[in-house]
């Protein structure tokens, strides 16, 4: 059929091609607008307009089952649904598309894995940053010492599925034997105190301290910022390094490298002193001769030393290093005030690892590794997101919303929203989502001990050598009845 001429080249086909035409273009154009639930509709404010937008040229930029958005979604409802299986994404896709009378896409889950290995990493890095952004504006004000933001940093290791890519770049420790353990990745993150989202983390090997790790982690940090860290990073080098930066830090100071003298320095009230920190020899190979000597010689730091006393348990003494000298800005027991929430916020990394089920990751090759933990961190930040609107919709303390409980509400109230057709009504399920959040408290438990230590014991023998070469025990019965021929023998 030309241009100019709109009767069609072979009008006796029409009648048959015709009918051909409306149904699948809108099938096609109600598929683009469904998702695999309600979390799009709800958490898409978390994250900017323009971020999933159709790309102009490259991946993801022609029609397809698997766009941008419902792959971006899809792989946030695995997160969120105890990491499911991508079948089961597919599955769900294809119900959507018998529903809506389009063309059926495959059963195999190739094309799905195909489109989440082309998601554009920095995509997601950029949703990890919008996400923890909106999670903070969300989150009730916090006073602890002027106001001013205060950050967290700590660290973990997750377990890679074992496979030669991952194996080459997260080695597994060196003490155990080839084909016996996986490739361990180490994970150091920046946490923010007031809303608990994730703002940055950096990933390395068992060889990579964490003090390096942090290293590049520095621009998540913004003048006039206090960063809070455990005795891994209560050194000169963070001391120094984050002072350079107009950054504040307070944590703890590992005794069993540096002597605490009280009676040296400037005193400031009992157990309270400012002293001079010296820079010792260089620390390892990831610092350039450079680099080292741009750090001062001398660094004024605060040392402030308690004990906390709860009935029923021991005494325990802690000392604090801190570059906040005023002591009238900055009182003693607000400096170990902040300190205290910051071990609430070392739980977030048992949220990530055991509730959202980051503790191994699934994907076989290191690039896929990296994106599927920036999907975890998200979907961790957009939980927050919610806690956070519920806390300050329902003036209570955020961190008495329990992490688990926000996760399973959402999923079953997800369903219910699913069901519902119109828009004041999940408007009404949204905000009686808020409510039982506000309502479902954890409650105060002070001096709980979190030890790092499981109860369970293992079912099965380690693999203590190359599963070719390994050789099970023998039952318990058949070990008697071995003995007993020993005996009578």
């Amino acid at each position: 059929m030309s241009d100019s001429n709109p009767t069609p080249d072979f009008p006796a086909w029409s009648c048959r091609l015709g009918p051909m035409k409306r149904p699948l273009a809108t099938a096609g154009r109600r598929l683009r607008q469904l998702t695999l639930s309600q979390l799009e509709a709800r958490l898409h404010s978390c994250l900017p307009a323009r971020l999933l937008a159709k790309p102009l040229a490259g991946p993801h930029s022609r029609e397809r089952i698997y766009c941008l958005p419902r792959t971006f979604w899809a792989w946030l409802w695995q997160r969120l649904n105890d990491n499911a299986s991508c079948r089961e994404v597919v599955r769900q896709v294809q119900a959507l598309c018998a529903l809506q009378g389009g063309p059926t896409p495959d059963e195999k889950t190739g094309g799905y894995c195909q489109a989440r290995s082309q998601m554009p990493r920095s995509l997601l890095e950029r949703a990890l940053s919008a996400s923890a952004e909106t999670a903070l504006r969300r989150a009730p004000d916090m006073s602890l010492l002027q106001g001013r933001a205060l950050k967290v940093v700590d660290g973990s290791g997750l377990r890679l599925q074992d496979t030669p890519a991952n194996q080459k770049a997260f080695p597994q420790p060196a003490i155990q034997k080839p084909g016996c353990g996986f490739p361990v990745m180490k994970l150091v993150v920046v946490f923010c105190l007031a809303s608990g989202a994730l703002l940055a983390g950096a990933t390395g090997t068992l060889r990579d301290s964490e003090s390096g790790l942090l290293r590049r982690l520095l621009s998540a940090f913004k003048p006039g910022d206090i960063v809070m860290g455990d005795r891994g990073f209560g050194n000169f080098v963070m001391v120094a390094l984050l002072a350079s930066l107009q950054v504040d830090f307070i944590g703890r100071v590992p005794t069993n490298v540096r002597r605490v003298d009280f009676r040296q320095g400037r005193r400031l009230g009992p157990y309270d002193r400012v002293v001079n920190w010296r820079k010792g020899p260089p620390q390892g190979g990831n610092w350039s001769v450079a680099d080292w000597d741009a750090l001062p010689p001398l660094k004024a730091v605060r040392l402030v030393r308690t004990q906390i006393r709860r009935r029923g348990f021991r005494s325990r003494e802690i000392t604090l290093v801190t570059t906040l000298l005023d002591a009238e800005l900055y009182p003693a027991a607000e400096l170990l005030a902040a300190y205290a929430r910051r071990w609430r916020l070392e739980l977030c990394l048992d949220d990530l690892k055991t509730t959202l089920g980051l503790e191994t990751l699934t994907c076989l090759s290191p690039d896929m590794v990296q994106k599927e933990l920036l999907v975890g961190l998200i979907a961790h930040n957009l939980l927050r997101c919610v806690m956070a609107e519920a806390a300050r919709s329902h003036s209570v303390a955020l961190e008495r919303i329990s992490f688990k409980g926000a996760l399973d509400a959402l999923r079953q109230f997800n369903q219910a929203l699913c069901q519902a057709r119109y828009k004041h009504r999940k408007k009404k399920l949204w905000e009686a989502l808020l409510l039982t959040l506000a309502r479902d408290l954890v409650p105060e438990r002070p001096g709980r001990r979190e030890p790092r230590a499981v109860k369970r014991r293992p079912k099965y023998d380690l693999l203590t050598r190359h599963r070719k070469l390994f050789r099970d025990r023998p039952r318990r019965s058949v070990r008697r009845s071995i003995a007993r021929k020993k005996l009578l023998n």
